[in-house]
């Protein structure tokens, strides 16, 4: 195993902020019942102590942000290679001015899962309050952060692997009452390939995985809001251009963004929170078909071609786009009539 299995981390946005409540002091009430035991502590696989005292905030976390270690896809399965694991990432973001792990969890290929930074094994047992972290930008202070050990650029995740990533999220999911929707690759708040295409494309099941165990639905939109990157974020930028917004199509969801989405919601009698999520969605997508020109067509176009689709983005609706739609709805098991609805906007954006 390398000696510095994170290497491709050379950035993870430390800046934290909001209000905490006291660190070093167990947290108070009972959580619900939750499978933890599982979960390797801290303390059990031989990590140094915080360089400072870890923050507990006192705002609930409301997402869960999957990445991977980009390192190698090792063959050694075993407890004692997972907890070495740790170690390592642990002494390679200590190394880096980090006070302590990055991430809240780890898992191994194996399917070991170790806890990361200091008491998120505590704080999710309690279901309560947050630690604050260093996994991603814009995002520490709300997103619980889990390593999956390997690369998964064209590799698939081995089994003990993604089968304790759908009990991690299950657990995080129900102890602090967030839809499994609201699980996010790496990639969707920063300009990276993390978690991976395999990885990412596998998303849309680990949500559906993690919504069977909790015997719920998975909320048919996404939810994005100001610190969101990507794909996604400039789907709803070009929306918001086709209602007359003056945003730049970027992927990056700034105050901008935000204000265009208050203005937006408020024009519909929506809550002005400027958050995307699903009261939003069905108000903001168009429905287009062959023939149609504007921004909407430039969003459809744009998540077809980040797809492999083979589609120019240039606002036109025409026969190579209705193509390309029919295409991918029928990948998606979706009617194939050329058109993009609700239903083919909800699969681009899932």
């Amino acid at each position: 195993m390398s000696a510095r299995p994170l290497s491709r981390r050379t950035l993870f946005g430390a800046g934290l902020s909001g209000a905490a409540i006291a660190v070093g002091v167990p947290l108070s009430g009972a959580g619900p019942a939750l499978a933890t035991s599982r979960i390797i502590p801290t303390a059990t696989w031989g990590a140094r102590p915080p360089s400072e005292p870890i923050t507990v905030l006192a705002t609930p976390p409301n997402k869960i942000i999957v990445h991977h270690t980009a390192s190698a896809n090792s063959t050694d399965l075993s407890r004692a290679h997972a907890e070495a694991l740790a170690r390592s990432i642990q002494a390679d973001h200590m190394s880096r001015g980090f006070i302590d792990t990055g991430q809240h969890f780890t898992i191994s290929r194996g399917g070991f899962t170790l806890e990361g930074r200091h008491r998120s094994l505590e704080v999710l047992q309690a279901g309560g309050g947050h630690v604050a972290s260093a996994h991603t930008t814009g995002q520490n202070d709300e997103a619980v952060g889990i390593e999956n050990e390997g690369t998964y650029t064209t590799a698939v995740p081995p089994a003990a692997l993604y089968d304790q990533l759908v009990a991690l999220c299950t657990d995080i999911c129900r102890a602090w009452g967030f839809n499994p929707r609201e699980i996010y690759g790496h990639r969707d708040f920063a300009a990276t390939a993390c978690p991976g295409d395999v990885l990412y494309a596998r998303l849309a099941t680990l949500r559906t995985d993690v919504a069977g165990r909790l015997g719920v639905a998975v909320d048919p939109w996404p939810t994005f809001g100001e610190g969101a990157r990507g794909q996604h974020v400039r789907t709803i930028q070009h929306l918001l251009r086709q209602h007359g917004a003056t945003v730049t199509a970027d992927g990056a969801f700034g105050p901008a963004t935000a204000a265009a989405v208050r203005a937006f919601q408020t024009s519909r009698g929506l809550t002005a929170d400027g958050v995307v999520g699903p009261p939003t969605w069905p108000v903001l997508i168009v429905t287009v078909r062959n023939g149609a020109s504007g921004p909407a067509v430039e969003a459809v176009q744009d998540q077809l071609a980040a797809r492999g689709y083979g589609v120019s983005v240039d606002g036109r609706f025409g026969p190579n786009t209705e193509a390309a739609v029919r295409a991918f709805q029928t990948d998606r098991g979706l009617a194939s009539d050329g058109v993009a609805g609700p239903h083919t906007w909800r699969a681009l954006v899932s």
